[in-house]
């Protein structure tokens, strides 16, 4: 996906290449690659821009099973 730049401020640029590279692989590991450059460099970025990350994930709400809510917890040895 091409990366539209609102001016050409170097700072602005890094931070959205390194948001969709984040984006498009999914794992530092694979973003970092996807950049040319090692993870720990990446995640040098990642603070320095203050780019969240994990991304929050959104969690769908699903209805719990009676049957599963109303067991007695089996004891853990």
């Amino acid at each position: 996906m091409p990366i539209v730049l609102d001016n050409l401020n170097l700072a602005d640029a890094e931070r959205k290449l390194c948001e969709e590279a984040l984006t498009s692989a999914g794992s530092i590991v694979e973003a970092a690659s996807l950049l040319g450059i090692t993870r720990h460099a990446l995640k040098r970025r990642i603070i320095k821009h203050q780019i969240q990350w994990p991304r929050p994930r959104v969690t769908i709400q699903r209805p719990v099973d009676n049957m599963l809510s109303t067991r007695p917890s089996m004891p853990v040895f």
